[in-house]
């Protein structure tokens, strides 16, 4: 199955679980305008309910009519499953009504968000130009960790273990440890540039030695690493360009969310009551601005070759070194 399917497989199977969604609403709203493609038990799928699918799923242009057979027969599952939810007043379960109510909130608000910045310009190419020059160490002076590792349970990473890599002089030395003394592990290895880490753990690797061993923890696992080389890994303006213009759009989206929502807060009347544990309030502009704002990677992705961290790799760094 090619991705093109894949995606319109996912999108069919949205189209039959959102049934509780939409299956609210009085009766002058479930008229449906546009052309009939199909009728279910009476009700009508028309053809603006085909396009808004076909918008939402984005099939190629070769894969157009394919895509059309596919969301109409994706409708047609979902209206029978919603005249089946209609029956047994699914609509008016608490947990469902609650679900609708939060749907249409953050679809309303980030239909205000979209007409309040959505059109934003596009970064210029100096503005580009001059991320690329403030960052060099996810560009020009990138570099490349190769390394090895044993992955263990992190409730294994025990002081004794820790004594065992002080005194080894490799990784394999560790291994044969762990073995001995019953502990399970996995072998492994792995490259991250500097661009793929938080600055300060970049850092502490470029003045590590090779072989040097250290530990990483994330959450119930942890690696036992050794750093088998590193290599200069630069990445030219030409090739981050796209990446980099996407970043700087993104923040620019999200900075001029988190002032809208700061200026509304700024002329509303909010009181907290009934706080559970004397909770503190939420942070001005943190979690509305999140919702309504467009998704903002960490920075340019490292996969696209840009070398700015992803969040999965700054998370690797934030558990720390031995």
């Amino acid at each position: 199955m090619n991705k093109n399917n894949r995606k319109l497989m996912c999108a069919g199977l949205v189209i039959a679980a959102a049934t509780a969604l939409s299956a609210c609403g009085d009766k002058a709203a479930e008229k449906k305008p546009g052309q009939t493609l199909a009728s279910v038990n009476g009700e009508e799928i028309t053809v603006l309910q085909l396009n808004e699918e076909l918008n939402r799923a984005g099939p190629a242009v070769a894969q157009q009519e394919a895509a059309r057979k596919q969301l109409l027969e994706a409708l047609i599952d979902r209206q029978l499953l919603q005249n089946e939810a209609n029956k047994e007043k699914l609509d008016r379960d608490p947990k469902v009504v609650q679900a609708i109510e939060r749907a249409k909130a953050l679809i309303v608000a980030q239909a205000y968000m979209q007409k309040r910045v959505g059109n934003v310009p596009r970064p210029t190419k100096e503005e580009v130009e001059a991320y690329y020059s403030q960052n060099p160490q996810f560009f020009a002076n990138r570099k490349s960790f190769d390394m090895r590792q044993l992955v263990v349970a992190t409730r294994d990473v025990t002081d004794e273990v820790k004594k065992a890599m002080d005194g080894a002089k490799s990784l394999e030395e560790v291994a044969v440890w762990l073995e001995s003394n019953g502990v399970k592990f996995q072998r492994g290895q792995l490259t991250r540039t500097s661009a793929e880490l938080p600055p300060e753990l970049s850092q502490r690797l470029l003045a590590m030695p090779k072989g040097q061993l250290f530990i990483i923890r994330e959450g119930d696992r942890s690696m036992l690493i050794s750093i088998a080389d590193t290599r200069e890994a630069p990445v030219g303006l030409e090739q981050a360009s796209a990446q980099i213009e996407q970043f700087l759009f993104n923040k620019k989206n999200k900075e001029l969310a988190e002032a809208e929502v700061k200026r509304l807060r700024s002329t509303a009347k909010i009181e907290y009551m009934n706080q559970p544990g004397g909770a503190a309030p939420a942070p001005a502009g943190g979690a509305a601005a999140t919702a309504a704002a467009p998704a903002e990677p960490a920075a340019v992705q490292a996969d696209a070759g840009t070398g700015a961290p992803s969040s999965e790799s700054a998370a690797r760094g934030v558990a720390g070194l031995k």
